[in-house]
């Protein structure tokens, strides 16, 4: 998000300069020295440094009562982040923030002078600063015994955040005005993308290829892999995470705001998929991340059926839009119109099955999500679970290039006395894991349909930074328009500009 010019304090600057000049153009002309008697020369004098004391203590007062900040740095060294900006313009209660900083620490200083121009972005948002080498006292009567550390209190509610970065002191004011603990519930118990992973790089290996295609989908590898770095990034949000083992439990829990199945390899029981419908059918959320080779146990097919959805047992491939050289990790640049995608660009999806969509029951709303290029072609996979291989044939190839749904969201009431519900279904879950979760709008992408899935898209997005190397990736017909760009068009560039220099010297 760009820096938004403050026109308003751009005008007062250039007003008051203006407003100078014309005193000290005018002050240049007056005549300090007249004829006449001593006193009347120097009262003269006198009153004319008095008008201009009088003078420069008005247009003081005017700035002091009109203070403004004016960043002309291209990278806006001296403004907080946007996303810190949002989240305090939107504040609706009041909220009290101390930070205690090392006078010592460059950082810690830089986001003091930060979170002071926070607070006056809001009269809602109290700040003070303190220094606790000079008022230790204080420091240990309010029980923060770290430096660079917020206090934000508000609601009778109290969180400490540690750091000198105010976007992330901006997520712990979001934090803190949650009134209610937002938990989310990850189904475990047939091979799902673990949460408590660190952050490895999976794939399979093979004599002749590395893939994270449907090749590697029937290899169940789930130790390095996961989905741990989106865990860490929602528990940063202040989400609470827990493993759910659908099997084993009767129903889902009431206090989990959304359920995420990521990547389940066996077919579900009966009773689990009867515990998700009647957990949504509650008002409850689901994230349902299916990817490639997953059978769906009869309850659950019939449960989709009920959205209008259709899992197809293939895998998508875009020859023109896709992340590296793999077609069949499929790029997405454009979406349909929805808050869960308004803000994200650029993602892929490696391995990523298609949708179908239907119709669903009433009182129930079902509509694409996300698309891929019109290019994109099906071929049709195995199942993952061998007892179910011959699945695979009701899915025939379709090289016909077309676009394909890969994510669909719905809403609704899955029974008239029932609550609203909603969930996402994307054919999909390698986007949102330890491997591509960092990369292009990814990460954007999963944090968004969680925000939308437990009702808190109105929020400003603010969201953690997740450190990744720095990159350049495009899509393949973005290198092939740098490659026609640099090694045909620059050159005739320099042939047309030598003829043209041949021709006016002939």
């Amino acid at each position: 998000m760009e820096h938004a010019t403050d026109w308003r304090a751009v005008g007062l600057a250039i007003g008051w300069l203006l407003a100078v000049g014309v005193l000290f153009a005018y002050g240049l002309r007056l005549p300090l020295a007249r004829r006449g008697r001593p006193w009347r020369r120097r009262g003269t004098a006198a009153g004319v440094l008095l008008a201009g004391f009088a003078l420069a203590g008005l247009a003081i007062t005017a700035l002091t009562l009109n203070d403004t900040h004016l960043d002309l740095t291209p990278q806006k060294l001296y403004t907080p982040a946007p996303a810190a900006l949002n989240v305090v313009r939107g504040l609706r209660v009041p909220v009290a923030m101390t930070y205690f900083y090392q006078g010592q620490d460059p950082n810690a200083r830089r986001a003091r002078e930060m979170l002071t121009l926070l607070a006056r972005e809001n009269p809602l948002l109290t700040f003070k600063s303190v220094d606790p080498d000079k008022e230790p006292s204080l420091a240990l009567t309010r029980g923060v015994k770290i430096y660079n550390a917020a206090l934000i209190e508000t609601g009778g509610r109290q969180l400490i955040v540690q750091g000198t970065d105010e976007a992330e002191i901006a997520i712990g004011i979001q934090r803190a005005l949650r009134e209610h603990a937002v938990t989310l519930c990850f189904v475990e118990g047939h091979n799902e993308y673990a949460i408590d992973n660190e952050e490895f790089h999976t794939h399979m290996d093979s004599g002749a290829s590395h893939s994270h295609d449907d090749a590697a989908s029937k290899v169940i590898e789930t130790a390095g892999h996961g989905i741990g770095r989106l865990r860490r990034t929602l528990e940063a949000l202040g989400y609470a995470a827990r493993r759910l083992p659908l099997a084993t439990s009767a129903q889902i829990p009431a206090d989990c705001a959304a359920v995420v199945v990521a990547n389940p390899r066996s077919t579900w029981l009966p009773g689990e998929s009867a515990a998700v419908r009647e957990y949504l059918a509650q008002g409850g959320a689901a994230l349902l991340l299916f990817d490639l080779g997953f059978s769906l146990e009869p309850g659950l097919q019939q449960l989709l059926g009920t959205l209008g959805l259709d899992l197809q047992q293939a895998v998508v491939a875009d020859r023109l839009s896709h992340y590296g050289t793999d077609e069949e990790m499929v790029a997405v640049t454009a979406y349909d119109p929805h808050p869960v995608t308004q803000r994200v660009a650029y993602t892929f999806f490696p391995g990523v099955r298609p949708l179908t969509l239907g119709t669903p029951e009433a009182g129930i709303v079902t509509r694409p999500l996300i698309r891929s290029g019109e290019a994109s072609t099906v071929r049709a996979v195995a199942s993952a679970d061998r007892r179910e291989v011959a699945a695979s044939a009701s899915t025939p190839d379709d090289p016909q290039p077309a676009s394909r749904v890969l994510a669909s969201v719905s809403e609704g009431r899955l029974a008239p006395d029932g609550k609203s519900f909603r969930a996402i279904a994307v054919g999909d879950a390698d986007f949102a894991s330890n491997s591509f979760y960092p990369y292009m709008a990814n990460s954007d992408l999963a944090l968004s349909m969680i925000r939308w899935l437990v009702r808190e898209e109105g929020l400003a997005v603010v969201k953690p930074r997740v450190p990744v190397p720095p990159m350049v990736l495009l899509t393949e017909r973005q290198l092939q328009s740098v490659y026609l760009l640099t090694a045909l068009g620059l050159p005739l560039l320099a042939a047309l500009g030598g003829l043209w220099v041949w021709w006016r010297r002939r």
